[in-house]
């Protein structure tokens, strides 16, 4: 089973990526990318118009998505979005006719072989005011992204309240990580039918 651990944070002395470090350990079998030590132009110079060509570090990183069974994003919530970094990752890597396309009806169908997926979203918002303002951005990488490009059942586990939580709160998140990446690691193991039925009751699980 091989696991892409895909690090949003341009800051390597961020807590999402302590949070990345501690998945990966508990995991032990999973490549970790992180896209601020990549060197490409996270813009779309033409759109869809023509294509930009791939820098190396984009040609590697679109072969370690195409090679992962199962993706995992982690991120901060910066204005109800992610960082630009990790925008521009996903409109240069995530290519018509490469990582998704459409049916001759119209209709999308993912080219990434994935079937697992989770979303480590981290945001100062604190749990109390969560449902006020609601997560879009966690709709746009589960199901506009991840589940678009073809990756199977996505799981959410959110860490709110990162701005005022104090070191036993973070210790406990790291801690967590940790365990969902023995847990995912685990998971990757259980018989097709067995992910198949849970994915069936239950696509996308959000924690706090």
């Amino acid at each position: 089973m091989s696991t892409l651990v895909i690090d949003g944070h341009p800051d390597s002395q961020s807590l999402t990526a302590a949070i990345v470090q501690r998945y990966a350990a508990g995991h032990g079998d999973a490549k970790v990318l992180a896209l601020r030590d990549l060197d490409f132009d996270p813009h779309l110079h033409f759109g869809y118009r023509k294509r930009t060509t791939l820098e190396p570090d984009l040609i590697a990183a679109k072969r370690a998505l195409h090679e992962a069974d199962a993706i995992v994003v982690a991120t901060p919530l910066w204005w109800g979005s992610v960082p630009a970094v990790l925008k521009g990752f996903f409109d240069r890597a995530l290519l018509p006719q490469q990582e998704y396309r459409y049916t001759p009806r119209g209709f999308p169908e993912g080219l990434l072989p994935a079937t697992q997926g989770r979303l480590i979203l981290l945001s100062d918002t604190p749990g109390l005011f969560a449902p006020l303002g609601g997560f879009p951005v966690q709709k746009q990488i589960v199901r506009n992204t991840l589940k678009f490009c073809g990756v199977g059942s996505v799981r959410t586990t959110r860490m709110l309240g990162v701005k005022t939580a104090g070191d036993a709160k973070i210790a406990r998140w790291l801690d967590t990580a940790e365990q969902l990446g023995a847990a995912d690691r685990n998971r990757a193991k259980a018989k097709p039918q067995d992910i198949a039925a849970e994915a069936a009751s239950s696509s996308v699980v959000a924690t706090s």
